[in-house]
């Protein structure tokens, strides 16, 4: 359908065109003394507005013949066929209209067509015939570059999507590994603590399912699934793994993608307060600054262990799902030194409230 046709407003002005352009031609015709004013009104703008809305039959033609592809020769025969038909059309339009008026209103709102004119109504179709056409081709063009944009962006989303799935799903078997591990070693050495560490490792992946149809989550969230994570690690661990957590009010609210924080709580723990004879604390903190939310874990580094050169899955994964939900406007840093590891992470500062 013509999207003049399809849209009420579109369709509302475009007959409101096509009455002032009847009401110019009419006046045009007063001005020549070919017609009075009775005359030119009732003549007039009938006759603009049938053909107006016969030009938009090009809309129809202009889109059977991108899809047909004809040869150049085929195409000028077209063209030429088309305007002189246009042409012909308005002058029957304006023959019908002069023998109606005749008929329903009296011989004082005929207005009598010479030869001459009849020839100005057939030039003046074929040329807005020409003009028709020309925007309709046009319009077309406009649409299929909207398609093809609309389609690029669809495309990027479906990858990025499918990017995202890929990193979840790779995040949480890798988790599942090292706490089935640690399930594994105590086992033999205390039964009711690998029980225990089951029955939290159970309760982590429900909540993690509830969550997996969300794109995002409030911060307070996050924290309550590491909030379960650190319960399992806590224990193997014990007294060795302490926990400080540093979260502002409105922190809390700010929306971040699941899961993102944790593969960097499973990095401190694993690369740090493991190997760290005392143990160790690891602090997480979140403020609101800017407009951007600002989160950063830092956590103990044995001094003879060599830096971490970032190559981990955690971080990695880490970086790739910020990059493909944030693009350039969200970034994550690490760096070791003087025997601690701190990372840092910066995203655009979201509310539940502002998203659609």
């Amino acid at each position: 359908m013509h999207p003049i046709l399809s849209d009420p407003r579109k369709l509302l002005s475009y007959a409101a065109l096509l009455l002032a352009a009847g009401a110019g031609f009419g006046t045009l015709l007063v001005w020549a003394e070919s017609a009075t004013w009775m005359q030119a009104l009732a003549f007039a703008p009938p006759v603009v507005v049938c053909f107006g809305f016969l030009l938009l039959s090009d809309y129809a033609l202009a889109r059977a013949w991108d899809r047909g592809q004809r040869a150049r020769p085929v195409l000028l025969l077209y063209h030429a066929g088309n305007l002189a038909f246009k042409g012909l059309a308005a002058y029957g339009l304006a023959l019908l209209w002069s023998e109606a008026l005749g008929i329903l209103g009296g011989p004082e709102l005929v207005f009598s067509i010479t030869r001459r004119q009849g020839a100005l109504f057939v030039a003046s179709g074929s040329a807005l015939a020409l003009l028709s056409m020309l925007a309709h081709q046009l319009l077309l063009t406009v649409e299929q570059v909207h398609l093809a944009e609309h389609r690029a962006t669809e495309s990027l989303l479906h990858a990025r999507e499918a990017e995202l799935q890929m990193l979840r799903a790779q995040i949480n078997p890798h988790f599942l590994f090292n706490s089935l591990n640690s399930i594994s070693a105590l086992t033999s050495i205390d039964p009711a603590a690998a029980r225990d560490m089951t029955v939290l490792l159970a309760q982590f992946f429900r909540q993690t399912l509830a969550l997996s149809e969300r794109k995002k989550i409030p911060l307070a969230e996050e924290i309550a699934l590491l909030e379960s994570y650190l319960a399992i690690e806590k224990i193997r661990f014990g007294d060795k793994l302490g926990v400080a957590l540093e979260l502002s009010a409105e922190a809390r609210q700010a929306l971040l993608p699941p899961l993102i924080l944790q593969p960097l709580i499973e990095n401190a723990v694993k690369h740090g307060v493991r190997n760290c004879p005392a143990g160790g604390r690891i602090n997480l903190r979140a403020l609101v600054r800017a407009g951007h939310l600002f989160v950063a874990v830092e956590n103990p580094l044995p001094l003879a262990l060599e830096p971490v050169a970032g190559s981990g899955l955690g971080l990695k994964n880490s970086r790739q799902r910020l990059a493909s939900l944030y693009a350039d406007q969200a970034r994550i840093t690490w760096e070791a030194q003087a025997g601690r590891f701190l990372v840092e992470l910066v995203l655009p500062l979201e509310f539940e409230a502002d998203q659609p």
